[in-house]
């Protein structure tokens, strides 16, 4: 075999920390409700206060999400009926304000950050979005590795330095999204890889494809997990994963992933690009799942076996399959209403009222 790749030095990710998750159940105990009453909305105040440290954990009234674009040679497999123009062209509809993720961005007040990191085309001219591209798309995963190691952590170290950056003037939440034609066949394949989900389970139909391009993406992702099982690399190397099979994007994100939580800033995630990105993360370092909020639920099939992996439960679960981080951005009110409990309630000795759990 060859010997396992070291990419960047990752920083260091704070290990669960048992003894303030039990002081932030305690302290729910306390306010003026009956125990356990707000359900999993007190399973996500436990997990601010874990990842910040203290409880309560901060309230997050800034948060922020970032799409990270590019494109995939794995398209000329016909996997899709969609065309890698319309990557270049999406990201022009995002600085134009024109998306679903704007909408929504806008509505709750989450900034929006959008980022070339490998789209084919050329968006050099539009303004609004941030310029980082590695390379003009990836290479066809079916026949190749899609990126070589030196790309992968370049577009790893983007999204670590953008969330390094944002978590620095202040942002205290931070979301994940992407876009990408094909990332769909590409996050698959990572999630089979590591999961060992047949490729026939894992494969979902992505942008709404017909039978017979549903049955060309299963092959094209059984070729590109067996010649990676097949080419002697450390499987249990993530940077090998991620090269082979990853996209620039997905590398873009495990790098964000990693830079929020080295920062103990919470991180949700949206659909199963950014839940491949999570594994590739998680796999470089295990404390980052207890950073991790889970968004949405995906209808990807490749999403429920990547939540199972990462060992996170969804927030919503609202049939949403379109990427670009808007289950994530969906959540995110959820995720400051969970905040805010533990620093608005009353207790009951506070309230003067009886505690009646």
């Amino acid at each position: 075999m060859e010997a396992i790749n070291t990419g960047p030095v990752i920083p260091a990710i704070s290990s669960e920390d048992h003894q303030v998750g039990h002081a932030a159940r305690e302290y729910l105990s306390r306010l003026t409700k009956p125990v356990g009453s707000l359900g999993r909305i007190e399973t996500l105040a436990t997990r601010l206060a874990t990842i910040a440290g203290c409880v309560p954990g901060p309230l997050l009234p800034h948060p922020a999400l970032v799409v990270f674009a590019g494109d995939h040679g794995v398209v000329a497999e016909g996997v899709t009926h969609w065309p890698s123009d319309v990557t270049a062209q999406m990201v022009a509809n995002f600085a134009a304000g024109g998306a679903a993720i704007n909408a929504i961005t806008d509505q709750f007040g989450i900034e929006l950050m959008v980022v070339d990191v490998g789209v084919a085309g050329d968006v050099s001219a539009v303004t609004g979005i941030r310029h980082n591209k590695v390379r003009r798309g990836t290479s066809n995963l079916a026949v190749e590795p899609a990126m070589s190691h030196d790309e992968a952590t370049a577009a790893f170290e983007v999204g670590l330095s953008i969330a390094y950056e944002l978590v620095d003037k202040g942002c205290d939440l931070l979301a994940t999204g992407e876009m990408g034609i094909g990332n769909t066949t590409s996050a698959a394949a990572i999630i089979c890889m590591l999961t060992g989900t047949p490729a026939h389970s894992g494969v979902g139909r992505g942008t709404g494809i017909d039978d017979a391009t549903f049955a060309r993406k299963v092959s094209v992702v059984n070729r590109a997990v067996d010649r990676v099982r097949s080419s002697g690399l450390h499987l249990d190397d993530p940077w090998a994963v991620l090269s082979n099979l990853g996209g620039f994007e997905i590398a873009a994100l495990a790098g964000f992933i990693i830079g929020g939580a080295s920062r103990s800033v919470p991180v949700v995630l949206d659909g199963v690009i950014t839940l491949a990105a999570a594994m590739i993360a998680d796999r470089l370092d295990q404390n980052v799942r207890h950073h991790l909020i889970a968004g949405h639920r995906s209808t990807e099939p490749a999403a429920c076996f990547a939540l199972d992996f990462l060992d996170i439960d969804p927030i919503l679960e609202l049939d949403m399959r379109l990427g670009e981080g808007t289950g994530a951005a969906m959540a995110i009110p959820i995720v400051q209403a969970a905040a805010a409990l533990m620093h608005r309630m009353a207790t009951f000795d506070a309230a003067g009222v009886t505690d009646k759990s």
